[in-house]
């Protein structure tokens, strides 16, 4: 199994853009062949048994890579199927509560949308950070974007692995790099692909160069 620390390729299997029918599928294409290093189930307004059914069905798959299984928003659901990773956003639960709802090891990650927020988080005791949107996304369609100019910043004050997020697609991976990102998060540019493994392939490539 991956690491945190190995993790620079982030995907989120969204039912925003899939069909919870089409989630066993779809992760099998983000992960097979050196695909996404971690990847996230995130199923909004779903109900937790629902939630629980789907992330085995991915954690299967997601297991036989040694890819982290990241579950948004359920920490019991997380813990009821083993998952690596939780996720949660700032109006859930404080990282203390999720903490004892979940197995010792259990990694938590947080979303975080200016430094402040970030630097926070750390304090908190997460142990990695999503931060943005920088840019506009229809998944976050009520977020204000943040932009790029941050990103130097919150590296050069957290130790913690920063997941980049928000509009990120292949074409501005370049320019996100550049601002001083490490590590980022694809949604609809992964999901929406024609070749999703290819195209997560494209990322990596230029993550790497």
């Amino acid at each position: 199994m991956k690491s945190i620390d190995q993790c620079h390729l982030y995907g989120i299997l969204d039912a925003g853009y899939t069909s919870p029918a089409d989630f066993s599928r779809v992760a099998r294409l983000m992960v097979e062949s050196d695909g996404v290093d971690m990847l996230q189930l995130r199923a909004k307004g779903a109900s937790t048994e629902d939630v629980a059914r789907w992330a085995r069905e991915v954690h299967a798959i997601t297991s036989d890579a040694g890819v982290p299984l990241v579950i948004n928003d359920h920490p019991e659901v997380a813990a009821s199927v083993s998952a690596e990773i939780i996720h949660v956003g700032q109006d859930d639960l404080p990282l203390a509560v999720v903490r004892k709802l979940v197995p010792d090891g259990t990694l938590i990650g947080k979303s975080t949308h200016s430094v402040a927020q970030a630097l926070a988080a750390a304090e908190e005791g997460a142990d990695y950070i999503g931060f943005g949107p920088l840019f506009a996304t229809p998944t976050k369609p009520d977020y204000v974007p943040i932009g790029i100019n941050d990103i130097q910043t919150v590296h050069q004050q957290l130790s913690i692995p920063i997941f980049c997020i928000g509009g990120i697609k292949k074409e501005n991976l370049p320019s996100v790099l550049s601002a001083g990102a490490r590590r980022v998060v694809i949604v609809s540019g992964i999901l929406q692909a024609e070749d999703i493994p290819a195209y997560v392939r494209d990322c990596k490539r230029i993550l790497t160069t």
